[in-house]
Order: structure tokens, then C-alpha cells, then sequence
């Protein structure tokens, strides 16, 4: 049976057992992620005793939740300890049954009966680096050496929040509005407090050129966010960053790459020759949206969407 809980009922210690024991355990299902990303607009879809588990965050408009993972946040789903087809059906029901969805994205182990669009992620499972090395594309290979002007006018290393953030509201590509950067800025804030982010950046001739920005945890590193000078783009400092995290990580923990849908970005990370992991996604337009609303009012259900 699937119930709805909400926050403030959520048993905590029994959601993170389930979570840390799934088949499919994600970083970005945590108490920790969800409360920063969403902030604590989260509830939970809960298979009989928490033998599965589906986070949903939302937002709120008009006073009604509007399923949406947020900002940062790739990959939610169901997490259980073998995954089952026939239970995440069952759950992909209830959601689709009862709220109204924006955007909710599964992980990359969720399978259905029913066919769910796709969406590309990469990512490099652990391994020794000689052998992740020895996979990258000979075009990235050539990126990392570096000619000796470089080299010597160069170096790449840790900073701090606040050294990242001017570069980063400098250098951020895709968001116009000044509130959609902020909310960037306030988590990877949160994170870097909390010890879970790191900023590694490239400098050359002592100015900052490229900085990544490293979520981690015990199991894996997600690439964030990747934030370059255009003036610089033929020295590849992003590469030499990217290059540095995996050398020393990989033999311990995942590579998430975090996304792959732009060619320009699927070539780039293509380059390190990682695995294509898809992930399923429902959205749905505004237009579909208003529909689904009726429909749910019509059925008796506004209580789900309070």
C-alpha cells in the first residue's frame, strides 16, 4: 500500500535506512539535499513500512503544490532495496492519480511497465584512475597537456565560497533572472558549509580562468556546476579540474556528471568516455497543468494539493 506523508510526519531514521540500503541510492534523495534544495518543501510517497520510498518536493502557487524537483536537484524516484518494476508503476500512479506535476525526474536504476521520456546523464563508476584515464577520448588527452607557457603561468587548487562567487555570478551561463543566480549562490553556500561542496579552481597568470563546483558524500562526487572565462576557453582549465577531482576520487566513489542534454555539453563530457545512465522524467506544460487541476477538483482530490 502507498500513503502520502507529509513532512512533519516523515519517520527520518526509517527514510534514510531505506535510502542508504537501496538498490538505488542517490546523494540527492538525503534529508540533507532535499532540505536545502527545497527548502523543506519536500513529502514523502511510502510503500507499507518504508520498504520503498519516494521523495516529492514542490512548490507552492496560489496556495496549491505543484510537484517540481528543484534547483540542482537531477534525480529523485523510488528508492528500495531491489528495484521493482511492478512497485514503481504503482507509485508512478499514485503521483500521476493525485498531483499535479511540473517536472519530477526518477533515478537512473527506475524501471517501469509504462513507457517514461528519458533524459541522458553520465556518469564514471569507480575504478582505478590508470584505467579511467586510459578510456578518456584522445582529443581529451590532448587537452590536459598543457604547453609550457601554461604550466608555468598556471596552477589549479581549493577556494573558498566567497573567492568562488564573484567568478561565479560573473561567469554563469543560462539564467536571467538575478533571483534564479541567488538561488544558486544560496546553495551552494549551504553546502560549502556544511562541508559537502567544494570549489576547485584553475587560475592562470594569477586570475581565475575556470572554477567547478564538487558536491560530495561517501559514495559519490556530482559536478554541479562549471563556470569558465570565455576569453580562455582554448587552455581547457575546466578539463585539467574535472581530471584532478577524478585522479584523486575514483577509486572510492562515483563520477556524476549531472546532465548530458546539451550537445555542447554532451561532447565535453563525452570526453572522459563515461557511461550513458538515462533517467526517466514526467512534465507537464502550464496549459496541461490548469487541465489537471479541474480534473483533480472534479474527482474530489484538493486535498492532495494543499
Amino acid at each position: 500500500m502507498i500513503k502520502r506523508v507529509r513532512y512533519n510526519e516523515i519517520d527520518f531514521n526509517k527514510y534514510t535506512e531505506c535510502l542508504e540500503n537501496s538498490e538505488q541510492r542517490k546523494y540527492s534523495a538525503s534529508r540533507t539535499f532535499l532540505d536545502i534544495t527545497s527548502k523543506n518543501q519536500w513529502e514523502l510517497l511510502v510503500y507499507n513500512d518504508y520498504e520503498a520510498v519516494m521523495p516529492i518536493p514542490y512548490v507552492k502557487k496560489y496556495g496549491i503544490k505543484i510537484i517540481h524537483n528543484p534547483m540542482l536537484c537531477q534525480q529523485l524516484g523510488i528508492f528500495s532495496k531491489k528495484d521493482s518494476a511492478s512497485v514503481n508503476q504503482a507509485f508512478l500512479d499514485f503521483l500521476n492519480s493525485n498531483f499535479l506535476i511540473r517536472i519530477y525526474q526518477f533515478n537512473d536504476l527506475n524501471k517501469f511497465h509504462s513507457i517514461v521520456e528519458q533524459k541522458k546523464n553520465f556518469l564514471i563508476p569507480s575504478d582505478s584512475y590508470e584505467k579511467v584515464y586510459a578510456r578518456y577520448s584522445p582529443k581529451r588527452k590532448r587537452k590536459l597537456r598543457l604547453d609550457e607557457d601554461v604550466l608555468r603561468n598556471s596552477e589549479n587548487k581549493l577556494v573558498s565560497f566567497n573567492e568562488a562567487k564573484l567568478f561565479i555570478q560573473n561567469n554563469m551561463l543560462g539564467l536571467e533572472k538575478e533571483g534564479d543566480i541567488n538561488g544558486f549562490l544560496r546553495i551552494f553556500k549551504m553546502f560549502y558549509d556544511q562541508g559537502h561542496l567544494q570549489f576547485s579552481a584553475f587560475f592562470y597568470n594569477q586570475k581565475i580562468i575556470n572554477i567547478i563546483a564538487v558536491y560530495e558524500d561517501d559514495f559519490s562526487l556530482a559536478l554541479l556546476g562549471t563556470f569558465n572565462d570565455k576569453e580562455y576557453v582554448k587552455i581547457s582549465g575546466a578539463s585539467v579540474l574535472i581530471d584532478n577531482v577524478i585522479k584523486n576520487c575514483i577509486e572510492n566513489k562515483t563520477f556524476d556528471f549531472e546532465g548530458g542534454e546539451l550537445p555542447n555539453i554532451e561532447e565535453f563530457f563525452r570526453g572522459f568516455r563515461p557511461e550513458l545512465q538515462p533517467y526517466g522524467i514526467l512534465k507537464s506544460s502550464v496549459k496541461e497543468l490548469a487541465q489537471k487541476l479541474l480534473i483533480l477538483i472534479a474527482k474530489g482530490k484538493w486535498s492532495t494539493l494543499k
